[in-house]
């Protein structure tokens, strides 16, 4: 964590990170999108760092930090917590320095995320059911072994690392005219602004949050570094209860504005960039584009950048999202209904569906259940539908037909 001794960041030492990470990060592409231009009413550029070594933004700070330890610390080894990104990029680094490191992750973390970092060559304990167990966990061990601690991003050497995002997008577009970035601990986007309002002070940057997470927001509304029990996200690499000490200090002097997206805007926008660009984006990568898309961000700003910190999301959780995003986007629609158990019923259905052009999808027939009586049939029915219009109008057109439908 921060304290006395340590010194924020400058501008000097993100330029300096940014040459030791020569040959090591990627300079990720920085591209406009004409589709996500329109929805927003700006000139939309994502910035993927999705497609960064690791996955994520993450290696650069980690990097950056691990690079400025001595000889003899590097020997007695490293140890970070976390349950995602932060244990990749430092797993990493770690690795390129040949310092031993030590990975403190939830019990409940991926076993993607846990093989993904062992590949890197980290040696992985799991402890507790939560993130503040496993950094605990992490600080005992680090008291016990001497281990040199590797923060998110409560570090100006970190932060220094993350700020080169801001040094690259100045590099690929000296017109921007806005940075919109996600914000969990503060690390990118305190960095990041740093780097970019030391340069060009009138670029504004924007700190996304999950509406769920919101330390950043609310420190900002109280004028006070605030703490606050995040709720469930699917923005879960932002999802921190309270933001960094340094970070909130820079974010105060530099951030322009923080904004909240909702969960299924979070879920729409990953979506949208899965069918749109064919880019695969974790929640906290997609609330900086939600932000936009949603016209939260002030259309007519001009050339706004949008931050796609991170691509690290389980397949799993990826399937159920991007469900969960069809339905609320109405493109996906599951319908419940009884029917007569006769011959001829279940086609009669389907014409009501043939002739609004809904897509089937599947069909689930059941003649048993404490809802379905003597004579009839239970038919679960998916359907791909175009928009909440379209839903309507099936489910006006089914009760006009005398079915009563049931959305499941």
């Amino acid at each position: 964590m921060s304290g006395p001794h340590l010194v924020k960041p400058t501008l000097k030492d993100i330029e300096d990170a940014a040459s030791g990470l020569k040959g090591v990060s990627h300079v990720t592409p920085l591209e406009h999108s004409h589709t996500f231009s329109t929805l927003a009413g700006n000139d939309v550029y994502l910035k993927l760092e999705n497609l960064q070594k690791t996955g994520s933004f993450k290696l650069r700070g980690a990097f950056n930090k691990i690079a400025h330890l001595s000889d003899e610390d590097r020997l007695k080894g490293v140890i970070a917590a976390s349950a995602g990104n932060h244990a990749q990029g430092v797993a990493y680094a770690a690795g390129v320095h040949h310092a031993p490191c030590t990975i403190v992750m939830p019990e409940s973390a991926s076993l993607a995320k846990i093989a993904a970092t062992q590949r890197y060559g980290a040696k992985v304990v799991l402890a507790g059911h939560a993130y503040d167990d496993a950094y605990a966990t992490a600080l005992e061990l680090q008291n016990q072994y001497g281990y040199t601690f590797v923060h998110a991003f409560d570090d100006p050497q970190v932060i220094a690392g993350q700020g080169t995002v801001g040094l690259e997008i100045l590099e690929q577009l000296p017109s921007v005219d806005a940075v919109v970035v996600p914000m969990g601990g503060g690390g990118l986007a305190s960095g990041l602004a740093l780097a970019v309002k030391s340069i060009q002070k009138n670029v504004r940057v924007i700190g996304v949050q999950a509406a769920n997470a919101s330390a950043f927001y609310q420190s900002f509304a109280a004028g006070v570094l605030t703490a606050v029990d995040a709720r469930a996200t699917i923005a879960d690499g932002i999802a921190v209860k309270r933001p960094g000490t340094m970070t909130y200090e820079l974010a105060k002097q530099y951030v322009d504005e923080i904004i909240t997206v909702e969960e299924e805007e979070i879920a729409r926008s990953m979506v949208l960039l899965l069918e749109r660009n064919k880019l695969v984006a974790e929640g906290a990568a997609a609330s900086a584009l939600a932000s936009v898309l949603y016209q939260k961000v002030t259309p007519g700003i001009g050339n706004v950048v949008v931050v796609l910190s991170g691509g690290n999301v389980d397949v799993t959780v990826l399937s159920r999202i991007i469900e969960h995003g069809l339905v609320e986007s109405g493109r996906y629609l599951r319908l419940a209904l009884n029917l007569a158990d006769t011959p001829g019923a279940l086609r009669d259905l389907l014409d009501v569906f043939a002739g609004l052009r809904a897509n089937v999808l599947s069909v689930l027939h059941r003649r048993v259940g404490s809802t379905i009586s003597l004579g009839e049939t239970e038919v679960e029915v998916d359907l791909e539908t175009k928009d909440q219009n379209h839903i309507q109008s099936i489910l006006e057109s089914l009760q006009a037909a005398g079915y009563q439908p049931a959305i499941r």
